[in-house]
């Protein structure tokens, strides 16, 4: 089969994507597929470049490490060659249409609010994972929320707020802490903070303005963190995260023993129950496929609190999802190949 993998793009979760792209695509060449890695947003900068040799190019291996800071976007797009306001590169498009099914290794606003999913099935081409309503409505923290509730799977209580540099002094004043404070619509935990002070969350929010001054404040629920995979018609046993300081927050995901990962998680069979109960239940209520990950928090009486739910998980070997489903058997070439068959499946 010929898959293209997109990877990278305009987002601030481009390190992590190139780095899923890169082992992604070693995997699927692993088992027997011609596989072609392309940056989403710099596209193939190489005129003499032919997109067919693609299919058999190296990979580059400096993608696999995640810096430990987000990139400079601005910086990016200084660099790139083709002056454009587009988000696909120059020959992107044309790439993806010489191959059976596009991999989408994408993270975060650039490739998980629906915009790359509705352009390829616009086009006809098939891809990977959830569409682009789903998509769109899972990057939208608040709307997730409201379809969730009616399910009856408990999420903390919340407020979306968008506001101007000038309203934070009020919303810092009359907010009651503590407050996660959480961009609308950004992933990686990328401007997410827990203010304890009206101080804390004056500057949780004016960190979130350049990430588009729309965030949501949600309840502070202290307890363990917990992330559920689903993956074609199941939840996969679930995996508790353990970060060494403070919460999982982008540097905690992406650098090696910041955080402690253990799956299944130690906990009772009746909380595995519910947390694989409200994952599916979740999965269902906002429209998604293929495969995601949901996001709790469980409070020491066994309650799970759903936080989000991510159509595009990191897809590293490391990552949570494969460390989930190399519990129940399934290797990361195998996942990755369930990946693109039951896309295909459903799209064919």
């Amino acid at each position: 089969m010929k898959i293209v993998v997109l990877a990278g793009g305009l987002s601030d979760e481009r390190n992590v994507s190139l780095s899923s792209g890169v082992l992604v695509s070693e995997a699927l060449r692993g088992r027997g597929h011609q596989v072609a890695l392309v940056d989403l947003y710099l596209g193939i900068e190489d005129e003499t470049q032919s997109l067919e040799a693609l299919f058999q190019a190296p990979l580059p291996e400096h993608w696999k490490k995640v810096s430990r800071q987000a990139p400079d976007l601005e910086a990016l797009k200084a660099a790139r060659k083709w002056k454009s306001d587009s988000l696909f590169g120059k020959g992107v498009l044309e790439l993806c249409r010489l191959a059976d099914i596009v991999f989408l290794a994408l993270h975060g606003a650039c490739g998980e609010d629906g915009r790359i999913q509705a352009t390829l099935e616009t086009l006809g081409i098939p891809f990977t994972g959830t569409g682009f309503l789903a998509a769109a409505i899972a990057m939208d923290k608040d709307l997730t929320k409201k379809l969730v509730i009616p399910t009856g799977v408990q999420t903390p209580a919340w407020e979306k707020v968008t506001y101007t540099p000038a309203d934070i002094p009020a919303i810092a004043q009359r907010t009651a802490l503590p407050v996660v404070v959480k961009p609308l619509a950004s992933g990686s935990s990328i401007g997410v903070a827990i203010a304890r002070t009206r101080e804390e969350l004056a500057q949780a929010l004016e960190n979130c303005v350049p990430l588009g001054a729309s965030v949501v404040l949600e309840q502070y629920v202290a307890g363990r963190e917990i992330q559920v995979a689903y993956l074609v018609d199941r939840a996969l046993p679930s995996i508790e995260i353990i970060p060494k300081t403070g919460f999982y927050d982008y540097e905690n995901k992406y650098q090696p023993g910041a955080a402690e990962e253990v799956t299944p998680a130690p906990i009772p069979a009746e909380w595995e129950r519910r947390l694989r109960e409200d994952t599916e239940k979740v999965f269902h209520a906002v429209g998604m496929a293929v495969y995601a990950r949901a996001d709790f928090i469980v409070t020491e009486d066994g309650t799970p609190w759903f936080l989000e739910i991510n159509t595009l998980p990191g897809m590293t070997p490391t990552s949570l999802v494969p460390q989930e489903a190399a519990v129940v058997g399934i290797s990361y070439g195998e996942l990755c190949e369930t990946i693109v068959n039951e896309s295909l499946r459903i799209r064919g």
